[in-house]
């Protein structure tokens, strides 16, 4: 990787992301923005296919190896090592670093220069922090204990999607409050996930996700099975694609296997989510995971269709039980089964709550309003 160095203008910017795709779906209109504002961008993550895209719009690009599962510490360490040599070349004012391995990388290269201006954002506590034993007592101890040292320093907020995270985080008290900044989510552009009125006919119920078994892929199958059993008439619908990355993807073959059911089908990775959120009935999260607040709930509200999701952080922040959707208890795949059937045979109740939900959207998770709250985190700490 050739690394220039460039001559200093405006205010500097360098995201660091794991996964260019990733920066593309929930980054991208907070970057066009920015740049539009007078921010010089830069963006350090491992590109796949968005590298021109992401060039396109005016950031300065550094190709980063990190991998996410990878265990190979002389690979993280050169991961972090090349954190810093960015860090020097591109010469930010500040740094935005998302997702938990970006920003505990982030905070080690910058301890080792002496970087202080740091937004670190995690989109979720994520699988630990939402599991049991005393094994994971242990370890979510350890992490909150780095998350506070990670912290030190005037100069570094951290932004958390949900109010749940903040409170995990915050007992014991031993990470400051006035360094947790609260941000619900990515934000959705109410202009391109506009609101269609719900249309009658076949009744289709999609997950939109990475096929990861703890977004409840699983439950979701499961349900198909137990409603098949009523009604011929309810179509389940995957959408997504495994995530290679993560050793906790549901192998592509097994979803095609069950793509051969005559009520489920599988269709991968799908770029115009809008189209697919309009054909759509009702959308469908059986989520265990520790979620931020999931993007894809935003969106389905957006375009005015009921959610049914599990009880859990991040999910009941978009879904008020009743209003726009239905919450149920975490794995109750029965409890699951019958939401989805009581809202199949409603329509009104299910046109009434998609209006809802795109009331809620436009009062609470536009673009703007996350974009807006974002820079003034970022300017908190360029006017110190």
């Amino acid at each position: 990787m050739n690394i220039n160095k460039i001559k200093k203008s405006k205010t500097r910017i360098l995201f660091i992301v794991s996964e260019d795709w990733y920066f593309v779906s929930h980054r991208f209109d907070l970057a066009k923005r920015s740049i539009e504002k007078g921010y010089t961008l830069a963006l350090l993550s491992r590109y796949h296919k968005d590298q021109s895209k992401i060039r396109k719009l005016g950031i300065e690009t550094y190709e980063w190896s990190l991998e996410r599962n990878s265990k190979n510490i002389f690979k993280e360490i050169q991961s972090i090592y090349l954190i810093t040599k960015v860090i020097k070349s591109f010469r930010p004012d500040l740094i935005h670093a998302v997702a938990f391995k970006p920003v505990v990388y982030s905070s080690i290269g910058c301890f080792f220069i002496g970087f202080k201006n740091r937004v670190f954002a995690l989109a979720g506590l994520g699988y630990v922090f939402s599991s049991r034993g005393i094994k994971i007592k242990i370890l979510q101890a350890i992490l909150k204990y780095f998350i506070k040292v990670m912290l030190n320093g005037h100069n570094t907020r951290l932004i958390l999607q949900n109010p749940d995270d903040i409170k995990v985080l915050l007992l014991p008290k031993n990470i400051e409050k006035d360094k947790i900044r609260l941000i619900r989510g990515a934000g959705v552009d109410i202009n391109k996930f506009f609101y269609k009125q719900l249309s009658k006919g076949s009744f289709k119920v999609i997950l939109p996700s990475r096929m990861l078994w703890s977004k409840g892929i699983k439950d979701f199958k499961e349900c198909s099975k137990i409603l098949f059993t009523k009604t011929k008439n309810i179509k389940f619908i995957l959408v997504g694609k495994p995530d290679m990355q993560n050793p906790d993807s549901v192998p592509a073959e097994l979803l095609h296997k069950w793509a051969e059911s005559e009520n489920f089908e599988y269709i991968g990775y799908e770029k115009e989510m809008v189209k697919i959120f309009h054909e759509c009935s009702l959308v469908c999260l059986p989520t265990s995971y520790g979620e931020g607040l999931p993007k894809s709930l935003l969106e389905a509200a957006s375009c005015g269709r009921p959610i049914v999701t599990y009880n859990v952080p991040g999910c009941r922040e978009v879904v008020r039980h009743g209003h726009n959707g239905l919450l149920i208890e975490k794995r109750n795949v029965n409890a699951l089964a019958d939401a989805i059937y009581t809202l199949y045979k409603d329509y009104k109740l299910c046109v009434k709550m998609g209006q809802n939900g795109r009331r809620i959207i436009e009062k609470n998770f536009t673009t703007e309003i996350v974009i807006s709250k974002t820079q003034k985190v970022w300017e908190e700490l360029l006017t110190r």
